[in-house]
């Protein structure tokens, strides 16, 4: 999967620096993505002078943490990905501001700059997209970035995952793109792993495509992958798999 994943996000930046002189990428932070990113590293330091031309984004981050935090995803996204290879440039949410809506104007400025060439990004347990999480997505969101209240779910997945010991550890709020970023990138790959993401997928390819699943904007998207294993993958019908063009 991870492999996968990276081989195709690899040629299609290669393709699009060739053409544009430059990409533009918005990357996830999350457990989700550590084979991804570990596959995608090796294609990267055997292509620096590509990869150097690629300006990277991220989607979120909680409220109040800094860089330097262990469960920040800017930690996560420079211990994972960053520190191995040179990139043109990276550009930080800056989560601990002491004004969070001006910072969120902010990124939504350098967002809009030039469109997004491709987002790698992941699905939550609820369906989430960023933490656009139900109570909270928008389809037709007025602003690139926002504040948003996490629910339950969201926050019990991440220590599902690992990454807090306790919900009560988990940050109430967080910075998040919107749903209308990943719906105007040019290029959405999205990798999902582990049984207990299964419903989201079940329910991003089945279910009417609405905020009550936000993943379900993948299928609305011209330009869409999704990678699962087979846990991930393990509640879609044989009929559901030959509908959307699975392959193995």
């Amino acid at each position: 999967m991870g492999v996968a994943a990276a081989e195709l996000v690899h040629t299609d930046v290669t393709r699009i620096v060739a053409i544009n002189g430059e990409a533009r990428i918005v990357m996830a932070c999350a457990p989700s993505q550590d084979d991804f990113y570990q596959a995608l590293i090796s294609l990267t330091q055997a292509a620096p002078e590509t990869w150097a031309k690629v300006h990277i984004f991220h989607m979120d981050d909680y409220v109040g943490l800094t860089a330097a935090h262990p469960q920040s995803f800017r930690n996560y996204l420079t211990e994972h990905f960053l520190s191995h290879v040179k990139v043109a440039s990276f550009n930080p949410l800056q989560a601990e501001a002491s004004d969070i809506e001006t910072e969120a104007r902010r990124y939504d400025g350098l967002l809009g700059e030039q469109p997004i060439d491709i987002i790698c990004m992941g699905i939550g347990e609820n369906g989430h997209i960023a933490f656009n999480d139900p109570p909270v997505a928008d389809f037709n969101d007025p602003v690139r970035v926002k504040v948003v209240e996490l629910d339950p779910i969201c926050r019990q997945q991440q220590v599902n995952d690992g990454c807090f010991p306790t919900v009560a550890d988990v940050p109430q709020h967080a910075l998040s793109l919107t749903l209308p970023v990943f719906a105007q990138a040019g290029q959405l790959v999205c990798i999902v792993p582990t049984k207990l993401k299964a419903q989201a997928v079940h329910d991003t390819l089945t279910a009417s495509v609405s905020t009550e699943c936000p993943g379900t904007l993948l299928r609305t998207h011209p330009n869409s992958y999704l990678f699962l294993d087979e846990d991930a993958a393990s509640m879609l019908s044989q009929e559901t798999r030959e509908s959307f063009a699975f392959t193995v």
